[in-house]
């Protein structure tokens, strides 16, 4: 007798099967128990018949609880009317064996709070709807590595200590290395910028730490990113990658997640717009665009929320205003150079202006890649970094790339879990990650 993940159920129709797992819900209909079980791959209604299965067995069976955990053998039927993960099939069943019948679990069927869910996060991943979400970040990370892998990059891990700042300092998390100052990466950049010139194309993907004091929708403290990094590439060149990757990647959930997808309710044509090409727009007339729905629009409160001076980054509202102006993703390039990281390349004859690109995810969502051309000029870096008062001794070896065979070279950021959000049609973050680090929460 097989023992079978429920992910494969369809293929076992008309065979007796073991499975084990847990219990998600039950339903007493005195001489029939219908138990819907879990194995963590998906779910099945059991159908427990008094007539067809031991007393103690059956007895059991209507006793129990809400995450009890249950081995059972029965025989796989199809029907259409059959609720579980896949739909459509259901397990008769001949034994019932208890490992362990729980007790008062606290996440019910009843309406809970976000905080009451956020301290039973431990928990709260067992529930329908992160269980699905969780599943479709998977399927969003390996679709990231398989594109890297499959288009040439070599996967680097970068340092999670480091002696600098990779962005900017404002947001460092700073620690005690055996007495001396070491912060949490912001970033894996510099470094993947040190093995592009070992290797040609790489990435890194890992965790990042930003101490941002800042409780919207869109922040954590600890997420991940990836990371890639090419030699001889150009801004232009960059785009292209990002485009073909977050294409890839959406058709990945798409062709591996619909049960997930409908789950969660996610309105996949939205998804299904997401092709080639991207819409692609400077900053400049990114501003224009903002100051010309502000002038149309008769709410004061949203005239003051699209309110922008050139030179001022993006807020919420401004990007969420540009993404509702397309069904696709879009790029923003040439931001203001006093805006973005001291690395990053300007502009021939405007150096007012760097050779950067954002990627705004539509619907609202905003940013999700951040990437750049880098300053492969030696002395045009020093400057930055004097500019913008960092130590430069503690950048010496980032200086040393451009002295020995520096190349133009590019590379992006791209937050998994704003991704996730996005691909999901998430309002919070705090649902993309396992256990989310907010300014206010580092537990469970």
């Amino acid at each position: 007798m097989p023992q079978i993940e429920l992910r494969h159920i369809a293929d076992y129709v008309g065979q007796e099967v073991t499975v084990r797992g847990w219990v998600y819900d039950r339903t007493d209909k005195g001489k029939l128990q219908f138990i819907r079980l879990r194995d963590g791959t998906g779910q099945v209604q059991c159908v427990a018949f008094k007539k067809e299965m031991a007393e103690d067995e059956f007895e059991i069976a209507g006793k129990l609880t809400q995450e009890s955990s249950i081995t059972i053998t029965g025989t796989v039927r199809a029907d259409s009317r059959a609720p579980g993960i896949p739909g459509g099939f259901e397990i008769g069943l001949k034994t019932l064996s208890l490992v362990q019948m729980a007790q008062d679990y606290p996440i019910t069927p009843k309406e809970h709070g976000v905080e009451f869910l956020m301290d039973n996060r431990h928990l709260w991943l067992r529930s329908n709807r992160q269980w699905a979400i969780l599943r479709i970040r998977a399927t969003i990370v390996k679709a990231m590595r398989d594109y890297m892998d499959d288009h040439g990059f070599l996967l680097m891990d970068t340092p999670i200590i480091t002696p600098a700042a990779g962005e900017e300092t404002t947001t460092l998390f700073e620690l005690d290395y055996f007495g001396e100052p070491a912060f949490l990466a912001q970033t894996g950049q510099l470094y993947n910028e040190a093995n592009m010139a070992a290797f040609g194309k790489v990435y890194c993907f890992g965790p990042t730490f930003r101490a941002e004091k800042s409780k919207t929708r869109r922040h954590l403290i600890e997420f991940w990113m990836l990371e890639p990094e090419l030699a001889y590439c150009t801004l232009e060149e960059l785009m292209d990658l990002e485009e073909g990757l977050v294409t890839y990647v959406v058709q990945q959930v798409l062709d591996k997640n619909r049960p997930e997808l409908q789950l969660i309710e996610r309105d996949v044509s939205k998804l299904e717009a997401i092709t080639s090409p991207f819409p692609r727009i400077s900053y400049d007339e990114a501003v224009q665009r903002l100051h010309k729905l502000a002038a149309e629009t008769d709410d004061p409160e949203q005239k003051t929320l699209l309110a922008i001076e050139w030179g001022d980054d993006f807020g919420s509202p401004h990007e969420t205003a540009l993404t509702q102006m397309f069904d696709r993703p879009v790029f923003v390039y040439h931001y203001p150079t006093q805006i973005k990281a001291f690395y990053m390349q300007p502009v021939a004859g405007r150096p007012e202006v760097c050779r950067s690109v954002d990627l705004l995810a539509p619907e609202g969502y905003g940013e999700i890649i951040g990437g750049s051309e880098r300053i492969s000029d030696y002395d045009l870096l020093l400057e930055r970094l004097k500019a913008q008062k960092l130590p430069v001794e503690n950048y010496s070896w980032y200086l040393d790339l451009r002295k020995y065979g520096t190349v133009p070279h590019a590379g992006f950021g791209q937050g998994l879990e704003r991704t996730v959000a996005w691909i999901c049609g998430l309002q919070h973050v705090r649902e993309t990650i396992p256990y989310a680090r907010l300014i206010s929460r580092k537990y469970p």
